[in-house]
């Protein structure tokens, strides 16, 4: 009743307002949903975002990359999804601010992104020690920053989660028209509205805006979860495709009729909690297991 529609505004300003007002957790949700743990706000340079750690934390991060459409929200917003990841992982979240669109276009996000993983590991933290992670628009950004980072021959971090990723901005997948209308959030023609929003004058088939054209020769493990209804989900099965295809490691999980970025829903609907967990476990085995090898190497 309140999301989906067939067009978000008449330009690209009135889209943008329209998804600031609608997309997000409700302010009272974010206070409910970090209570016991410790938030900060960072402003370092072009760093910009927030920091959730639980009592007594283990070793290691995670870079968290908001969802909205490259237009909206922001840490604060997506507190559901990293206050959860925190918890369960029992390590820090950061929860990075980057510009967004059409004030900033591509590639603002993804250059604000690329700083944000220098910075964490400017400030000590291992490479084997960070994942990523990313819902939405952020998913799709978690990986064009992977592509980034791998291009220019950065340490990659040790794995990466993408929720209901949007890796193709193009929207050539299949179920960006199967899914129309089964879809709980968007509609086909909402693909193209907030693509042009974000790239102005670029092209959709530029591999840092659509992770899914590009060669995923590579990069580290990948986690993706999507909907078996909403019009992303070939956004996730083209990169898993590509990735097992390229000898990489990539985990495909599609949950049965559950709305895009369903993980919001954290401590409401029972289907977010165990994709959560899904996602604290994936983080927590790799940064193990690449601290574990790391130790072994050393001795």
């Amino acid at each position: 009743m309140y999301i989906r529609r067939r067009r978000w505004g008449h330009d690209e300003r009135s889209i943008a307002r329209r998804a600031r007002r609608l997309f997000g957790a409700l302010p009272v949700y974010q206070w409910m949903r970090t209570r016991g743990l410790h938030v900060s706000q960072v402003r370092q340079g072009s760093v910009s975002g927030e920091w959730l750690a639980p009592e007594n934390s283990e070793e290691g991060a995670t870079l968290y990359l908001h969802g909205g459409g490259y237009v909206s929200c922001s840490a604060a917003t997506h507190r559901p999804i990293t206050a959860a990841l925190a918890r369960l992982s029992r390590r820090r979240v950061f929860s990075l601010n980057y510009r967004l669109a059409p004030e900033h276009r591509f590639p603002a996000a993804l250059d604000d992104a690329i700083a944000a993983y220098r910075w964490l590991l400017e400030q000590g933290l291992s490479a084997s020690s960070i994942a990523l992670a990313g819902d939405s628009a952020g998913g799709g950004l978690a990986l064009a920053t992977l592509l980034r980072a791998r291009d220019e021959g950065l340490p990659l971090p040790a794995c990466a989660v993408c929720f209901s990723p949007w890796t193709d901005l193009a929207g050539t997948g299949a179920s960006v028209r199967t899914n129309d209308g089964l879809c709980a959030m968007f509609r086909t023609g909402n693909i193209s509205e907030f693509a042009s929003v974000y790239l102005g004058d670029s092209s959709p088939f530029d591999i840092y805006a659509s992770p899914a054209f590009a060669d995923l020769k590579g990069l580290p493990p990948l986690l993706l979860q999507a909907g078996s209804t909403e019009i992303l989900l070939d956004d996730s099965r083209s990169v898993h495709n590509k990735i097992q295809e390229a000898g990489g490691v990539s985990r495909l999980e599609v949950y049965d009729d559950v709305f895009h970025c369903w993980q919001m829903l954290d401590g409401i609907l029972p289907e977010a909690r165990l994709a959560l967990r899904q996602a604290a476990a994936f983080i927590s085995e790799h940064i193990s297991s690449t601290d574990d090898a790391r130790v072994a190497a050393n001795d």
